[in-house]
């Protein structure tokens, strides 16, 4: 099929383009329908005034489900590159005003959000009163997904368990936590005295894990014990720690709450161990950015008393 010269790109056009790549990611128009806030008809004559615009075929849909065509998988791959191109002018032009502007994308872990050591109610304060036309774009995802889209310009800072470190990232290394081993009050080890706790007792329950690849300190340990199930998250870790059925690493920091109210305990603490850093990542680049450059030395007033290092 002959496809038609593009022509132009003005604001509808680019509409239609970033409704067609959310159908993509979303799997097809039911679920891009709540992403995009508008009904599945309106979404199908945008989709249908694309093609109808290149003069192909994009995608199937219907009872087999949705799928993309070959052309639709190549038109998709260069509207990301085309809006993730337009994003970067976007925030370039922004960044030569007097003043930051535009969009700052932040992410962090689960739980860093609240924690007070990271203190960001006070670098967002202190933050906004210098930038206020700064659109703040914050969410929580997965360590690793972070590092991907700080290193794909999806991000432009992070704030991460510290576990590894990448070429083409900076680090700002902002704390240590210990990690030991709970057990929920209902689990068998719980009523255990400290003393007649042995590591190959604690091998022998049930471990939920990260799941992720993890330097060798934690490495040596999860390698000698029971891995009976994954969760990222610490909220869904505590939940299974509850249940009284696992045991789990979690930060001393995290569990303290469910410890002082007697719902959690620390076992073996003596080898059950291991430290894990916290830290901010921002990728390596020359290109401008006041706003990222703005936040990083906010944090690092903020946190000037903080460990140069991470400790391993």
């Amino acid at each position: 099929m002959a496809t038609k010269a593009l022509g132009q790109l003005g604001d509808f056009e680019i509409k239609q383009l970033k409704v067609f790549k959310t159908v993509v990611e979303c799997e097809g128009f039911s679920a891009a329908e709540t992403e995009l806030n508008i009904s599945r008809p309106t979404i199908s004559n945008h989709i249908a005034n694309l093609e109808s615009r290149l003069n192909m075929k994009l995608c199937k849909r219907g009872r087999g489900g949705f799928a993309l065509t070959e052309e639709g998988a190549v038109i998709y791959d260069q509207i990301t590159l085309l809006l993730s191109q337009l994003d970067q002018f976007r925030n370039t032009i922004n960044n030569l005003s007097t003043s930051p502007s535009g969009q700052l994308r932040i992410a962090f872990s689960d739980w860093l959000s609240i924690d007070e050591r990271c203190m960001l109610p006070k670098i967002f304060q202190q933050f906004h009163r210098q930038a206020p036309d700064v659109e703040l774009l914050i969410e929580v995802e997965h360590m690793t997904a972070m590092e991907k889209m700080v290193l794909n310009n999806h991000l432009d800072v992070a704030i991460i368990p510290y576990h590894r470190r990448l070429e083409g990232l900076n680090y700002i290394h902002l704390f240590t936590d210990v990690h030991y081993v709970y057990c929920g009050e209902e689990h068998p080890l719980f009523e255990v005295p400290e003393n007649e706790i042995t590591d190959e007792m604690v091998n022998q329950h049930k471990l939920i894990h990260a799941g992720l690849k993890p330097h060798e300190e934690v490495y040596q340990q999860l390698s000698q014990m029971n891995l009976g199930g994954v969760s990222y998250f610490y909220e869904a870790r505590i939940a299974l720690l509850l249940s009284g059925c696992f045991i789990s690493f979690l930060p001393e920091e995290i569990a303290k709450p469910y410890v002082e109210k007697g719902q959690l305990k620390a076992v073996a603490k003596e080898t059950k161990q291991f430290l894990l850093g916290v830290a901010v990542i921002s990728k390596k680049s020359t290109q401008p950015n006041r706003a990222k450059e703005l936040f990083l030395q906010t944090i690092g007033e903020l946190h000037h008393d903080a460990e140069d290092a991470p400790p391993y």
